[in-house]
């Protein structure tokens, strides 16, 4: 098994992770209605985070400017957080970082720049680890939606495989003219707060955010929170709609779950974007693989689709709540509108069991699942 030893979180709801999990329990939300952005008009709901915050936030914890861009300067002052509270040597061999972003530094091109070497992923990859001064060759996993969880799930292959000590997981991405033309050309996004599994869901609000996880193997003994299994599973139903039928999530799902106890679940973190056909596709595989009746809660209403950094940061979410014995309620549901039933969580409401599920898909048919465990449980 593999356990979190540090996470951090750098979102409009907070600087580190304590901060945004006791803002969500609030019940507050980090999503603002613009009347406009980027040039474009109409109303346009997003959770951004505010520049000043990300410039401020750099020069007391990271250090000089140095020409960094946003989303850099987001990914470093997370990664940096994380590794100080791990009390790791970030430098050393056995360390490997892993980058988990949809679209990096695709902003520049919004900026005319066309020819930096920023815009290519891996450059933003080796830029984070090489400033902590390591010198393992990164890893960059960039599929869809689903690249927070597929990382976590790579890099706890590459610790049970032994080939490293610890991995730094950083989710990254950030909210650009490129990104928000690309989902209003698929009609995909709400100009109102997003509704999760609801009735009146009308599509999402995309949002930004740096999130990191450090996780080493664990002898099982740990109080960190545990992860167990994972299973990545790709439908290839189509480019952007999730699959009718719900093949690839019921094939994760399955996965991680088959011969385990289903009434151990305390809840089921679902991907939850609020489009039509996303929640319906989960309703099915959730139907499908008997967990219809475990709660299920959704994040996108506080902290909207954060992308590659998506996977990550509701993982930590998920994890904090594990470990204060609670369900987050759903915000923005009120009533069921999948045609296969769910028990959504409407309140935060206790519970004592020890495991939960985070599931998340993606365009080009990919899904992942992931099942942990609450520290110190046998």
């Amino acid at each position: 098994m593999v356990e979190i030893v540090s996470d951090n979180i750098f979102s409009p709801l907070g600087t580190t992770s304590e901060e945004n999990y006791l803002n969500v329990k609030a019940g507050k939300s980090g999503i603002r209605t613009y009347g406009s952005m980027f040039g474009v008009d109409g109303e346009i709901s997003c959770s951004k985070i505010d520049d000043a915050l990300i410039d401020n936030e750099f020069r007391l914890f990271v250090g000089d400017d140095g020409g960094y861009t946003r989303l850099e300067k987001m990914a470093l002052i997370s990664a940096k957080s994380a590794i100080e509270n791990a009390g790791i040597d970030a430098s050393q061999s056995d360390v490997k970082f892993l980058l988990s972003t949809t679209k990096g530094n695709v902003g520049l091109l919004d900026e005319g720049v066309d020819n930096s070497p920023k815009l290519y992923l891996y450059n933003t990859a080796k830029l984070i680890a090489s400033h902590f001064g390591n010198k393992t060759l990164p890893l960059t996993i960039s599929n869809a939606c689903i690249s927070g969880l597929n990382a976590i799930i790579t890099a706890s292959r590459e610790l049970e495989a032994g080939r490293i000590k610890y991995a730094v997981v950083v989710g990254v991405d950030v909210v650009s003219k490129f990104v928000l033309s690309g989902f209003m050309s698929l009609k995909s996004l709400s100009p109102k707060p997003c509704r999760p599994f609801d009735i009146d869901r009308n599509g999402l609000n995309l949002g930004e955010a740096a999130a990191t996880v450090i996780l080493k193997k664990s002898d099982g003994d740990s109080q960190n929170v545990q992860f167990i299994k994972g299973a990545i599973r790709n439908d290839a139903y189509h480019i952007s709609s999730p699959s009718r039928t719900a093949d690839g999530l019921t094939n994760a799902l399955n996965d991680i779950i088959n011969d385990f106890d289903k009434e151990q679940i305390a809840f089921v973190n679902a991907h939850g974007t609020a489009t039509i056909f996303n929640d319906e596709m989960e309703s099915v595989a959730l139907d499908r693989a008997g967990l219809g009746g475990t709660p299920v809660n959704a994040y996108k209403g506080y902290f909207g689709h954060t992308l590659g950094a998506a996977g990550v940061l509701e993982t930590v979410i998920a994890k904090y709540s594990i470990l204060d014995g609670t369900i987050l309620k759903t915000i923005g549901y009120e009533q069921l509108g999948t045609s296969r039933p769910l028990n959504v969580a409407t309140e935060s409401v206790a519970t004592d069991k020890e495991y939960f599920v985070k599931l998340i898909s993606g365009f080009g048919g990919v899904n992942a699942a992931a099942l942990f465990k609450k520290g110190g449980v046998k």
